[in-house]
């Protein structure tokens, strides 16, 4: 039996957050109930837009951001996941406000490269404009020796964006094209796999045939990291 509580700050986007609580469920080793992972998810879709606050100067994140690590906190949660990219960029000040370990999104698709054999070298981005303005994965996985390459700013425009917008929307199947496309394109460029580091694309990937290349699933990656730290593994 699992005695340790995963806390989720979710809600960005609600869907991303309602997959992970499924992969979460279904990538847990377990034969009944109560080997499953007790969890909290505080899924609020209030939180303003990260990337806008980023490059916009939208409304900051950051007061609704901590809202939900205290409700989280109060829920009794011994540590938090956050299964939204961009929401990394204020990683620190989060981590910074609770004693909690928060689990970090990118270094768990560092784990998953590995899981998929993938080696140092050349691989693939993709997330909202602000996740790869903030560098949030070529910083961190530079010092693992990958080398990031991201979509062009055409590349974003047309058809990572809409993606991404089209899942939050609820229009999943219209989302593959552009999302599928725009990772052949890393591809052709030389990323011998791709990281969907926005957890929208990953439902857009799934709603249509795999591509022939290895995909790092940030939400997958995110729910082996939980369940590493759940039972003690991580």
């Amino acid at each position: 039996m699992v005695d340790r509580v995963l806390g989720v700050l979710g809600g960005m986007g609600p869907l991303a957050s309602a997959q992970f609580m499924l992969r979460l469920t279904l990538l847990t080793p377990a034969l009944r109930d109560q080997d499953h992972i007790p969890a909290v998810l505080w899924s609020d879709p209030r939180v303003p837009d990260r990337s806008a606050a980023r490059l916009a100067g939208g409304e900051d994140p950051l007061p609704a951001l901590m809202r939900g690590i205290r409700g989280l906190e109060a829920a009794g949660a011994g540590a938090i996941a956050i299964p939204c990219n961009t929401a990394h960029g204020w990683f620190e000040p989060l981590q910074a406000a609770t004693a909690l370990p928060i689990l970090h999104i990118v270094d768990a698709a560092a784990d998953e490269l590995r899981r998929l054999g993938v080696t140092p070298g050349t691989i693939g981005v993709m997330g909202t404009s602000g996740t790869l303005a903030m560098r949030l994965y070529q910083d961190r996985l530079a010092h693992l020796g990958y080398a990031c390459l991201v979509p062009e700013p055409s590349e974003m425009d047309a058809l990572v964006t809409p993606a991404i917008a089209l899942v939050k929307a609820n229009r999943v199947p219209e989302a593959h094209a552009g999302a599928a496309e725009a990772a052949r394109r890393l591809a052709a460029r030389g990323a011998a796999a791709v990281v969907l580091g926005c957890t929208e694309l990953p439902l857009a990937m799934a709603a249509g045939p795999a591509l022939p290349f290895p995909v790092a699933d940030t939400i997958d990656a995110l729910a082996r990291a939980s369940i590493a730290w759940a039972t003690g593994a991580g």
